[in-house]
């Protein structure tokens, strides 16, 4: 049966509509009924493709926001959400919204003693958890809190009851109001009374350093984002099929960047949310889902541009000479050089050989890809321009919606900014060059924080922490973060970000931090990239096991000669004069990155530092 055509708004007439949605439930409920039984939510299941209609994800939204009413949740309760991305993470989100509750999201690597301390943080009254393997880590620290005794379950847990401690089952929740369905939808709208002020969830932010701390994300925050997001896509791409666009969720729902940009702005938009598999299906994933949109950290854009540029490698020939030619024009036009007509002409050629074959690997669809979360490499983004892949860099912090400013194609693409400031959002340079930030999309303050709250909220300003300024055309430049900024011995500032980015373009180098606080000059730990070294040990005949590897010499020159190549390109404060190879890559798992990906500096000091420090001795 086909379905009646929804003709698509005008932006203005969008944006307008954004704006007078009262909270995130009442836009989902609208989207749903207009949609019905479109499809909303997808996963994979049994090698295919499976989707849930909006229709159906209301009914679910509105049974389960009755069932926690039922089990004792109220309104203002705090509720922890812990699983992998999938439709019952959207789902359970709104229905804890739903029920007048607030959402705390949390990450799948977080400790027990992560856990314990955002149960106890946040003082929540229950959590939802996608199943055993999560809940491992999660029950020891629900069951050691004071206040959290309800535990519900995606998929089945053992054990119905530990003491106080009640488990339910999700499916169980559902079917007992099945025959009150109708119920359920008609007071799940009478409940959405929340207003954009109003307390929407507290996300803990991953922290690179200390602590986490609890944003106080309000509704307003996250339409606020909406709208300018939706601005940028609907004025700068060509608009999609009226059922919407479609985005693949890859990054952790529990993160700010992906919880509004990767799910509510879908929804705000009525497009459709397909849920990856994992990374190392996502190549696969993107090809069968064929998305128009993706938001990622510019690590994927890495890890995707080394995968690439050996492929075309090893196809040597007419492949390696596209791409060379690919690259010289994108870095013309990132310099802001017009194209001659010869050079047009090719431009053209390469648009239909080596970028449409690239192309076809992303869908054939793919629109733009959203990066955000940390600092793109200008070469990174030169790369995906060279083969027509449109990297839209944006900027951002979990305490501002989170998404500050965006690259769009209208205000003209420009690889080393972040772009200009969303709509309604204001953004002013303090005298230190901080980046300071005003609007509706800025937190209400820190969960239980109001000394934290205080030092980075004035006079209604949210205070970065990142250096920066804006450029000729109003785009915003960030040069690094303020707490970050190495000063050396003689007072000279150094930008760790920049040198780190330019030593993991290199073939041999996947990783890397510098150090140097009040030191003579830099040094740094570098994680070799596994398949050139494994490549290199065998050609010289040496061991093939990393560690024994590092130990190595010769080994040790070949990675210094690396930082060599990207030293000659640094001004004399920038050079890496030496490094320590890591034990490791630097993983989530050890904690030495967030689950955004992010190095976490502080972690690896404290593994390296004694190390790093011997260097300067010697």
């Amino acid at each position: 049966m086909s379905l009646p055509t929804l003709p698509p708004l005008t932006p203005a007439k969008m944006a307008a509509r954004i704006d007078a949605w009262p909270n995130l439930v009442t836009m989902f409920l609208d989207r749903a009924d207009e949609h019905g039984e479109r499809p909303m939510l997808s996963r994979k299941r049994d090698g295919a493709w499976v989707s849930q209609s909006w229709a159906e994800c209301r009914d679910i939204v509105a049974s389960l926001s009755a069932a926690l009413i039922d089990l004792g949740i109220k309104k203002g309760d705090r509720v922890v959400l812990v699983s992998e991305n999938r439709p019952e993470w959207c789902m359970a989100d709104l229905a804890i919204m739903a029920a007048g509750a607030i959402t705390v999201p949390a990450y799948t690597t977080n400790t027990e003693a992560d856990h314990a301390h955002i149960i106890g943080n946040s003082g929540a009254r229950a959590v939802i958890v996608s199943g055993p393997k999560l809940a491992a880590n999660l029950l020891p620290a629900v069951a050691a809190s004071d206040h959290c005794r309800i535990v519900i379950g995606i998929d089945p847990l053992k054990d119905a009851q530990r003491g106080e401690l009640v488990i339910h089952q999700w499916a169980t929740l559902l079917e007992a109001r099945a025959d009150d369905v109708l119920t359920d939808r008609a007071g799940v709208r009478a409940r959405a009374t929340m207003q954009r002020h109003d307390l929407a969830c507290i996300i803990y932010t991953s922290g690179t350093g200390g602590a986490p701390r609890g944003v106080r994300q309000h509704h307003g925050a996250i339409m606020r984002n909406i709208a300018g997001a939706n601005t940028v896509i609907e004025q700068d791409f060509v608009p999609g099929e009226p059922v919407g666009e479609l985005f693949l969720s890859f990054l952790p729902l529990s993160h700010a960047y992906e919880h509004t940009a990767g799910q509510y702005m879908p929804i705000g938009m009525g497009g459709q949310i397909a849920y990856a598999e994992g990374l190392e299906k996502l190549a696969t994933n993107i090809e069968e889902v064929r998305p128009t949109f993706m938001v990622v950290v510019p690590r994927l854009f890495e890890v995707l541009r080394t995968r690439i540029a050996k492929q075309i490698e090893k196809q040597g020939g007419i492949a390696v000479t596209l791409l060379n030619q690919a690259l010289r024009l994108a870095r013309k036009e990132a310099r802001g050089e017009r194209l001659n007509i010869a050079e047009r002409l090719l431009d053209a050629a390469l648009e239909r050989t080596i970028r449409k074959s690239i192309r076809v690997k992303f869908g054939g669809r793919l629109k733009g890809m959203v990066a955000g979360g940390a600092p793109l490499n200008p070469e990174v983004g030169i790369f995906f321009a060279a083969i027509g892949i449109a990297i839209l860099q944006g900027y951002g912090q979990t305490e501002a919606g989170p998404v500050i400013s965006c690259n769009r194609p209208r205000a003209r693409l420009k690889m080393h900014t972040v772009g200009p400031p969303l709509t309604g959002v204001e953004v002013k340079i303090a005298a230190d060059g901080e980046i300071l930030v005003r609007g509706e999309l800025v937190m209400d303050g820190y969960w239980m924080n109001d000394a934290e709250s205080h030092r980075v909220l004035q006079d209604g300003w949210l205070h970065t922490g990142d250096i920066g300024h804006f450029d000729k055309d109003g785009h915003l430049v960030i040069t690094d973060r303020k707490k970050d900024i190495i000063i050396n011995d003689k007072g000279d500032n150094v930008a760790p970000q920049r040198v780190e980015g330019m030593l993991t373009l290199q073939d041999e180098i996947a990783q890397a931090m510098v150090y140097g606080d009040k030191r003579p000059y830099l040094v740094g730990v570098v994680v070799p990239e596994t398949e050139w070294a494994l490549g290199w040990a065998r050609d010289k005949g040496m061991p093939t096991d990393l560690h024994k590897l590092a130990r190595e010499p010769e080994f040790h020159r070949a990675v210094m000669a690396a930082v060599d190549r990207v030293n000659a390109r640094l001004s004399v404060v920038e050079k890496v004069r030496r490094v320590v190879i890591a034990d490791e890559a630097f993983t989530t798992d050890n904690q030495q990155m967030t689950p955004s990906l992010k190095i976490r500096r502080h972690v690896l000091k404290q593994v390296y530092g004694e190390r790093l420090d011997r260097l300067y001795a010697s």
